[in-house]
């Protein structure tokens, strides 16, 4: 089996199947963004590492629950992640903002921002760009700094109930930006 010509959707499928080789090639395409998700949101590289560890166990063992038709492989892996990441920061009681996001760095060459570069990248650079700046800010904040509603109501000083719009309104203008 050519593993090198898989995509991420496939490996994940045939990780599904118990393919360790599939796996081990699914750990080296993704590892890098995955770890930058981690890093964002726990700004600690040890916690970082750990919830790597964590989110790829997660990935081999619910691997078969995947399903293409819902997401691509790449997304279903990042919110695994993400998630992880982000109980790992409530978990640690450090659930605090540590600064404020600047979209304009989206296009850095760094680690971090690799998951940009790719085409899924940027039609999703391109998607949120199309946002309105309060939308933006309250989606970076909450999927990428792992802020809770309420953290953003106080961060952004406007009512809970306005952030909840934003970020409802904001997802449902990304799903069918990103189609």
């Amino acid at each position: 089996m050519k593993y090198g010509d898989m995509s991420v959707s496939e490996l994940l499928m045939v990780c599904a199947r118990g393919d360790e080789k599939a796996f081990e090639r699914l750990y080296q395409r993704t590892s890098a963004n995955l770890y930058a998700v981690c890093l964002r949101i726990l700004k600690n590289e040890g916690l970082a590492q750990e919830c790597l560890q964590e989110a790829y166990i997660k990935v081999w063992n619910h691997a078969a629950r995947y399903q293409p038709e819902r997401a691509q492989a790449t997304t279903w892996m990042t919110t695994i992640t993400r998630n992880l990441a982000v109980d790992t920061l409530r978990r640690s009681g450090k659930m605090a903002y540590a600064g404020e996001f600047e979209f304009e760095n989206l296009s850095d060459e760094s680690a971090e921002e690799d998951m940009f570069h790719s085409s899924d990248g940027r039609l999703l650079q391109r998607c949120l760009e199309e946002l309105r700046e309060q939308q933006r800010q309250a989606v970076m904040h909450a999927y990428y700094d792992g802020m809770t509603h309420g953290e953003l109501a106080a961060h952004l000083d406007v009512p809970l109930g306005t952030v909840k719009t934003w970020i409802r309104r904001a997802l449902e203008q990304l799903k069918q930006c990103l189609g």
